[in-house]
């Protein structure tokens, strides 16, 4: 190629470079502008979705103060409280010891044999299952070793060296009062639901907004619950009974002060076999802890029905003269007898029936009110159906819905083939005295307007003899143990032998004292029962209700008393003399 050709070529290739790379930082240029409006154009449309966010929740949202005190705050599951606002139940946050076996990413999940460390977990937990818990270290599972340590506790296991026990912080249900009411408030599972009692009933409303922020209420007064339980439970020691029950009620407003049901449970550790029985043990007639004998266990409840036939009569106009004597011989009604428990003399009037506490009159009364009668009067306490109350425990009245018979009218007027639940006792005896007024049972803190009008079952007057007669039945009769000096208790004893497979078990007794106080201006019930006492030194050998359930009353009146706004008062009572000259002078202390 000679130099003329080559010096015409150059140019040419030089050009052609050169245009070439200026197309090419155009492209780049133009595409890094594209990159960065698209990039502007993402940020602008994020900006915007954010603004409208804001401005929907400015507008239709919770604030952020609200959310926050909504679910940081508060708790998760609302407070209870007594009456007088004493906490009965609230979230705590604890520690619980958790086995993790994936806490090491290399080598065997444990440092130590599982031996070891249950030996050393039982060092600090004395009444840990060391079996169970090298079960449960072996199987290579996680899962809770225990629940609700203290602080200094879990630095104690911490100090154990094994990195596969951890302790995460987590809020539990927690019971600061332990078993107090435990029957009333229930417990929490493990699923956060609330089981049994008003933990149950008021399940939704305490992981509410408004009831995680403000306690739920209840009529319970703490300090008479304890008194109740304590006073039930020493009557039970004494009279070796197998369970117990109790029940203060306001007459007047139908608010439970107190409920108890014995042997309780501790809500703070619920154990399996708290809430069910063996088949061998049902078989029995055992029930288990978390069973309320007060609200839900049905019980034929003997002599304390008489004042209710009694009342009845009055009512209907079948008893108008309460000297008039009835012969109280055994009765004969086909191939039945009805007698007493011990001979009474020839003839006995409505005081000395009730005071002695005679079947025998009692069911010459009830005969001539007639069954039709009866069974109304007693539907108008509520004892056909479930009690009202707001547990959802509530047993439903053994009763017959026929036409009552003569002999099963008889014996319903003094306490037998009809069983209903201690709360349906208390409220029918709230009626008895209160001027006639029937009104639901209720644990919810009533305010004064809040109380419900009720139904009329008693005409005052029936109400204002009932009560001279209750007290007479304390100063002179059955239910002597059952005063207490100073607050003018009135009320009757019952026991009843419990029925079993093939008829009544004769050495088996649920006895029952049902009174009110004071009775010169009643103001609170009070229900003791005892299921199976037996006789003991402690009870002069008797079973009766007049030797354990009514001591169990005379002991709770005067500790409950004054913290009911009660004090005692021996310069008053209510006015018997009208009724003082149809009873002798000396009366003896009888039994059912």
């Amino acid at each position: 190629m000679t130099a003329l050709a080559l010096q015409s070529t150059v140019p040419v290739t030089v050009s052609t470079g050169s245009r070439g790379l200026v197309n090419e930082r155009q492209r780049s240029l133009l595409m890094a502008k594209a990159r960065t409006l698209w990039v502007l154009v993402a940020f602008v449309l994020v900006g915007m979705i954010a603004a409208l966010r804001i401005a929907y929740l400015g507008t239709t949202g919770p604030s952020p103060r609200e959310v926050r005190l909504a679910d940081l705050l508060t708790p998760q599951r609302g407070e209870i409280v007594d009456r007088n606002g004493a906490p009965l139940a609230r979230d705590f946050r604890v520690y619980s010891l958790w086995f993790n076996p994936k806490a090491m990413t290399e080598g065997e999940p444990l440092i130590h044999s599982p031996k070891e460390i249950a030996a050393g977990l039982a060092r600090i937990f004395p009444d840990i299952d060391q079996d169970e818990v090298i079960e449960k270290l072996s199987s290579g599972k996680a899962g809770y070793i225990r629940k609700s340590l203290l602080p200094e506790d879990a630095n104690r296991v911490h100090e154990l060296g094994e990195p596969a026990l951890e302790f995460p912080l987590e809020t539990t249900r927690y019971y600061p009062q332990g078993s107090l009411a435990a029957h009333v408030l229930g417990y929490v599972d493990s699923y956060g639901h609330g089981k049994v009692g008003m933990e149950q009933y008021f399940d939704k409303e305490l992981v509410s907004p408004e009831g995680r922020s403000a306690p739920s209420v209840i009529s319970i007064d703490f300090r008479v619950q304890s008194a109740l339980e304590d006073e039930l439970a020493k009557g039970m020691a004494l009279s070796e009974a197998k369970g117990a029950a109790g029940v203060v009620l306001d007459v007047d407003t139908g608010e439970v002060m107190a409920l108890a049901s014995l042997p309780g449970f501790d809500p703070n550790h619920v154990k399996p076999n708290d809430m069910v029985v063996t088949p061998e043990e049902a078989k029995q007639g055992e029930v288990p802890k978390g069973f309320n004998r007060a609200t839900n266990q049905v019980y034929e409840l003997g002599s304390t029905f008489k004042p209710i036939t009694v009342a009845a009569a009055l009512d209907a106009g079948t008893v108008t003269n309460l000297a008039r004597r009835w012969p109280a011989a055994p009765l004969h009604v086909g191939r039945f007898t009805i007698k007493d428990s011990h001979a009474m003399g020839d003839s006995l009037n409505v005081p000395e029936t009730l005071i002695h506490s005679s079947n025998v009159v009692t069911a010459q009364i009830a005969d001539e009110l007639g069954g039709e009668r009866l069974k109304a009067k007693l539907k108008t306490l509520g004892m056909n159906t479930r009690p009202a109350i707001e547990l959802p425990a509530r047993g439903f009245p053994i009763w017959d819905n026929g036409k009552w018979r003569r002999l099963r009218t008889m014996t319903v007027s003094y306490g037998h083939g009809v069983a209903v639940t201690p709360l349906h006792l208390a409220t029918a005896y709230a009626a008895l005295v209160n001027g006639g007024m029937w009104r639901p049972a209720t644990l919810r803190k009533l305010s004064a307007g809040e109380v419900p009008e009720g139904r009329r079952v008693f005409s005052a007057a029936t109400s204002a003899r009932i009560r001279q007669l209750l007290r007479m039945i304390v100063l002179y009769g059955t239910g002597r143990k059952g005063d207490a000096p100073g607050f003018r208790i009135g009320g009757k004893t019952g026991s009843a032998e419990k029925p079993g497979n093939g008829g009544y078990r004769h050495h088996s007794l649920i006895s029952t004292f049902a009174a009110a106080f004071p009775m010169d201006k009643p103001r609170y019930v009070v229900i003791a029962m005892m299921d199976e006492p037996k006789g003991t030194a402690a009870t002069s050998y008797q079973r009766t209700a007049a030797w354990n359930a009514a001591p169990v009353v005379a002991r709770v009146v005067p500790r409950i008393g004054p913290l009911l706004g009660i004090m005692p008062d021996e310069t008053r009572d209510i006015d018997i003399s009208d009724l003082k000259p149809l009873i002798p002078h000396e009366v003896s202390e009888a039994e059912e």
